[in-house]
């Protein structure tokens, strides 16, 4: 599902899991996204918390900030606006 998440688009941890058919799985979403290799293809950035928010800390949060700026969804606030770039399949 997160692969299937256009550039300029994000989801939330919770969507992807409803969409991979594990209603109630946010958790697990995170926890696979959390261990990707280095140097994945897969787009994790595209994924955010409930909120619009990373919940990455640190680097990678301020990494995932300007991937999605890079592809033109405006971060304010350290905030995605869900209803302006939420990815509706």
């Amino acid at each position: 599902m997160v692969a299937s998440i256009p550039a300029g688009r994000v989801a939330t941890y919770g969507q992807v899991a409803e969409l991979a058919g594990l209603p109630g799985g946010a958790r697990q979403v995170g926890r696979v996204l959390a261990n990707l290799p280095t140097g994945t293809r897969l787009p994790w950035h595209r994924v955010v918390n409930a909120a619009g928010k990373s919940s990455l800390p640190g680097a990678a949060g301020a990494r995932q900030r300007a991937l999605l700026e890079d592809e033109g969804v405006a971060v304010d606030a350290g905030k995605v606006n869900l209803g302006r770039h939420r990815w509706r399949p």
